[in-house]
């Protein structure tokens, strides 16, 4: 066999006969009362659905999320986004894959993240903030877990090295505005946004391309675990000012910006608030960067509606970068081989 077609490559009017993971299916009926499967299938570069017609209630059985199988379809636009008319189905086993095929990873230069995420630790000003951060994010074996984690179950950044984007992000965008509004402690607010998401690597689990919570990730949720974190290594620094600690775990712990969404407190300082805004912006963006990514005509187009942010949206596709270009000619020169998946 040639090598393996990657969703993000697929084109319209595209014959397709290959392995893919099943991220999700549900069984379903048609006005008539005709059964049917909405299947969504995925591999490291992204994901894609279509509906099955014929056969339903037979083919449901393969179609286990984390299974993997093969797909015979042709790629359609429809809603101005590629699915998938598919014709048959077989299952397949895991034997048959290359699995570095079909964990997503975050897009970007993760050395480069890793990077400017130390240049940014090392900025840090307040002691005491600077050595609590460099026992998360540069001692091991945390650091590792830390820039393998997802940093959500969907929605945003679902992907290994999920946490470190979005943490990196997010403490970069604190960076630009703690010299902006006066009075903002600027290490209290880099580190709450280094740290704001720790407790996900405790919360969940990464099995391939599918993240699970945790029981003790069910059970407590991330705020709560990463502020108990905090509080274990702080313990362990000498004289760290319990005045300063509680301030970081308030920043942890309200960074959902509202009880109703999971947050135990909600901001009561400047940098929470900045935090929890910041927090909220850059999923969001990240959400819509992942949409952008399925446009594939050019101008602006409507997605379908987002149950998530309660509205359509209107986007245009991702502009192609150098950087894209690069990674593209990378994974051609490397398909068919194995790759380490971390």
């Amino acid at each position: 066999m040639g090598a393996r077609r990657f969703i993000r490559d697929l084109q319209e009017g595209e014959r397709v006969s290959d392995l893919f993971l099943v991220k999700s299916a549900r069984l379903a009926e048609t006005r008539a009362g005709k059964a049917y499967i909405q299947l969504t299938v995925m591999d490291s570069s992204g994901e894609i659905s279509g509906p099955i017609w014929d056969r339903a209630e037979e083919l449901f059985v393969y179609c286990g999320s984390g299974s993997f199988i093969r797909v015979q379809a042709v790629v359609q636009l429809y809603r101005e986004q590629l699915q998938l008319r598919i014709d048959e189905i077989q299952p397949a086993s895991k034997e048959d894959a290359d699995l570095a095929d079909f964990v997503p990873s975050c897009p970007k230069d993760r050395t480069d993240l890793t990077r400017r995420m130390q240049k940014l630790v090392a900025s840090v000003e307040d002691p005491y903030l600077r050595k609590l951060l460099n026992r998360f994010l540069k001692k091991e074996p945390m650091w590792q877990r830390f820039q393998n984690s997802p940093a959500a179950k969907g929605i945003h950044h679902a992907y290994l090295g999920g946490l470190l984007e979005h943490s990196l992000s997010v403490a970069e965008l604190a960076d630009k505005l703690s010299g902006h509004y006066p009075g903002v402690d600027r290490s209290l607010l880099i580190a709450g946004a280094l740290l704001h998401d720790l407790g996900k690597v405790e919360e969940l689990t990464m099995n391939l391309a599918l993240i699970e919570y945790t029981r003790h990730g069910r059970l407590k949720g991330h705020l709560v675990m990463g502020s108990e974190m905090v509080a274990e290594e702080a313990r362990r620094i000498k004289d760290f000012p319990p005045d300063l600690l509680e301030q970081l775990q308030h920043l942890i712990l309200s960074h959902h910006g509202r009880h109703e969404f999971g947050s135990p407190t909600v901001p009561m300082t400047m940098e929470a608030f900045i935090l929890s805004f910041l927090d909220d912006l850059d999923a969001k963006m990240n959400l819509m960067e992942q949409l952008r990514a399925k446009v594939v005509e050019p101008g602006l187009h409507l997605t379908d509606y987002q149950r998530s942010l309660d509205r359509f949206l209107y986007l245009s596709p991702l502009p192609v970068t150098e950087e894209n270009i690069v990674k593209d000619k990378e994974k051609a020169g490397t398909a068919g081989k194995q790759q380490s998946l971390f």
